[in-house]
């Protein structure tokens, strides 16, 4: 009988961990702007290892203080999911309470995963849901540079502290982006840019893509001044930048409970794909 070593998972296994997510198809990841041997060292992130080779492996580090997302779970094909997950599941719960518990969440995409999920508590208490908006002149015609006292131009580096906060401050602490993901976006982005006013910047958006197609991943507009037209501008700007590059289709995601959201993107010609994916969460306590 092989023994079996759930064990933290280092920098020294990338390419088995490499092989292993290339190779095998039963992998859930994370849509995130690292990949996931990027976050190898970090804490929360445990290979299962059989006489030397590492046959499962499971990701959940955590960027804010008591969220932790399931990054990567992946499996060898000898391992049933449930029997995977189980075995490494059992060694995280345990450390993630240790160290003081945390809100753990996955948007389970594949409904094997979503199976695996469920049958060991975690519930489904969101919905992502996707839109697409595709060209039409009337987008683009005659959009000016500054509306209502909001002017938008393209995001510096120097901008991105106040981008943060920007963030912080539009978002419940599951969707937040800490200054270095904001930096790592930034980085990847095709367009970014911000909206302000006399006061600042009160808005911004983070586009990426490629050929036909772009995403807006991630687009905020400070509480104290939304509906007065900074995520309108910041769209129509966008949807110019796009159609003179001579992209016609632009994606963005959105919770289904974010009614302002789901409001913008539909009055600003986005429609419903009809893909709708489950988020699966699960407080991890800490132990007294």
């Amino acid at each position: 009988m092989i023994n079996t070593l759930v064990r933290p998972a280092d920098i020294k296994d990338q390419h088995q961990l490499s092989n292993l997510i290339f190779f095998e198809s039963r992998l859930h990841r994370h849509l995130d702007w690292r990949s996931p041997l990027e976050w190898l060292g970090a804490p929360f992130y445990w290979a299962l290892e059989e006489a030397g080779q590492i046959t499962a492996a499971l990701a959940c580090p955590t960027e804010q203080e008591g969220i932790a997302w399931v990054r990567l779970f992946v499996y060898a094909g000898r391992w049933s999911a449930e029997g995977a997950w189980d075995m490494l599941w059992a060694t995280a719960r345990e450390e993630i309470a240790q160290a003081g518990g945390a809100r753990v969440a996955a948007i389970a995409i594949q409904p094997w995963f979503q199976g695996v999920l469920a049958g060991c508590g975690f519930e489904n208490r969101q919905e992502i849901v996707m839109l697409e908006w595709r060209y039409h002149p009337s987008f683009i015609a005659n959009v000016p540079s500054e509306t209502n006292g909001i002017r938008v131009r393209r995001m510096i580096e120097a901008d991105l502290p106040d981008v943060e906060k920007t963030d912080a401050a539009s978002f419940s602490p599951l969707w937040q982006n800490p200054l270095e993901t904001i930096h790592r976006a930034f980085s990847q982005a095709l367009y970014a840019t911000v909206a302000e006013n006399e006061q600042g910047i009160i808005g911004y958006q983070l586009s990426t893509g490629s050929g036909q197609r772009a995403h807006l991943a991630r687009l905020a507009v400070h509480p104290v001044v939304q509906g007065r037209g900074a995520g309108r501008a910041l769209l129509s700007d966008l949807f110019r930048y796009i159609t003179y590059s001579g992209i016609s289709r632009l994606s963005v995601n959105t919770q289904s409970d974010n009614q302002a959201s789901l409001s913008l993107y539909q009055r600003m010609g986005f429609r419903r794909t009809g893909e709708e994916y489950p988020v699966y969460m699960l407080d991890v306590p800490a132990y007294s």
